[in-house]
Parts: structure tokens; C-alpha cells; sequence
């Protein structure tokens, strides 16, 4: 779908060291509503408890929590609480980490170690619709791709099947098109492509842009 900017005016924190959650939330203060709701949650648990009993529209997640793991939560979010956006903030960047949590669902994965002001910026992007993403974090994913596309991978369901437009879509999705112009190219409304693309994140199980063309260069989708 189109990047939509994201409010940012009920947020979770799931971070179970206290100096890590003190520091996000004075690093959000600097630039959300002064009304806006910060709540945070120091385990899985009470992460889902807070979820069921108020909406939010933005999770920060770490990955290693006291319960469980972080990209668990975000999984789960997916079905109990799909409103509520997810980035990951973690001193983790192993790449079976942060892949798992691309496949989850998470738009973002950000560093603990960058400083105030690189984790800041990154933080805000969000109000203008932004998927943050630490530059090492980019990197890697982008390093991964093309082994991923020549892997050898079992044949795709028929129900992860793509229509010939539907590929020609994701294909634009990759070389990073938005959704108004893949419109424009394929001759198409903008409402179309958006129908095509929900349709695409259904086939292919996934819940972001840089997920489904993940997913499909690893399932030989886009070749």
C-alpha cells in the first residue's frame, strides 16, 4: 500500500532495561503532541495485555525480553492488534534476527547504539510516513535479496501464486514506485493498485512493502 504518514498519539515502548525505555521516551517527547499517550511494557505479557485493552498506534520492540522474543509480539500484532505499527529497536542486528522480523511484519528495525539524534530523526520519519531503518540494517537486508532469489526454495502454494499483473505490480514495488506512480505506468487508478497490492500481501502473508519483495525474490516471484 502507500506509505501513510503515522500518528504518533498512543505509543507502546516493550523494552524490559529501564534506562533504554526513559531514553525513548524523552527522545519522543521532542517532537509528539504534548497530549500523546506513552505507555510502556517491560515483558511480553503485559505487551499483550496493554494491546487487547487500548489501541495503539505505534509499538517500539525490543527483540530479547524477559518472556520471549520481540518479533513474537509483532507476529502476534498482526491478528490481535493490526492497527498498531511496529518498529524494532534493538541492540540485535544478526541477520536471521532481522529477517524474522521483516517477514513479521515490523517496518522498521533501528539500533539502540546510534545516538540521540540519528535514533530522533529516525523516530520522526514515521509522521511522514517513513519505515526507518538503520543504515547497517539496510545494508544487510539488500545483501541478502539476491542470495535469497538464487536459493534453491520448495514451489510456492497455489494460493501464493501471483497474476501477471500482479507480478508486473510488485515489480515496480521493488524498483520503488509508489503506488500513484505504478498508476501512471501501468495506465491504471490509483484505487486499482491498491486492490492489487492488499491482494498481493494476502497471497504472499506479509504485512509491508519491503516484506512482500522480500518474500517473492526468496520464492523466485519476481525473475
Amino acid at each position: 500500500m502507500e506509505p501513510q504518514p503515522i500518528s504518533l498519539a498512543s505509543i507502546l515502548i516493550v523494552e524490559d532495561d529501564r534506562v533504554s525505555r526513559q531514553r525513548l521516551v524523552r527522545l519522543l517527547a521532542d517532537f509528539v503532541d504534548a497530549d500523546a499517550r506513552i505507555q510502556d511494557a517491560a515483558d511480553l505479557a503485559t505487551a499483550r495485555t496493554l494491546l487487547q485493552t487500548m489501541p495503539f498506534t505505534l509499538a517500539l520492540v525490543d527483540v530479547q525480553l524477559p518472556d520471549g522474543n520481540g518479533i513474537d509480539l509483532i507476529a502476534w500484532m498482526q491478528q490481535h492488534a493490526p492497527q498498531t505499527v511496529s518498529v524494532i529497536v534493538s541492540a540485535w542486528a544478526e541477520e536471521e534476527t532481522i529477517l524474522a522480523a521483516v517477514k513479521a511484519g515490523a517496518i522498521g528495525y533501528l539500533l539502540k547504539d546510534r545516538d540521540d539524534d540519528e535514533l530522533r530523526v529516525s523516530l520522526k520519519s514515521l509522521q511522514r510516513g517513513g519505515a526507518p531503518i538503520d543504515p547497517t540494517i539496510a545494508r544487510r537486508i539488500l545483501a541478502l535479496l539476491p542470495q535469497a532469489a538464487l536459493a534453491e526454495t520448495p514451489a510456492a502454494p497455489a494460493s501464493t501464486q501471483l497474476s501477471e499483473r500482479e507480478r508486473e505490480i510488485l515489480k515496480l514495488v521493488a524498483q520503488g514506485f509508489s503506488n500513484r506512480e505504478i498508476a501512471e505506468l501501468v495506465s491504471l487508478s490509483k484505487l486499482t493498485i491498491e486492490c492489487h497490492t492488499r491482494n498481493i500481501y494476502r497471497k504472499l502473508a506479509v504485512g509491508s512493502r519491503t516484506a512482500a519483495v522480500f518474500e517473492a525474490r526468496s520464492m523466485g516471484l519476481l525473475s
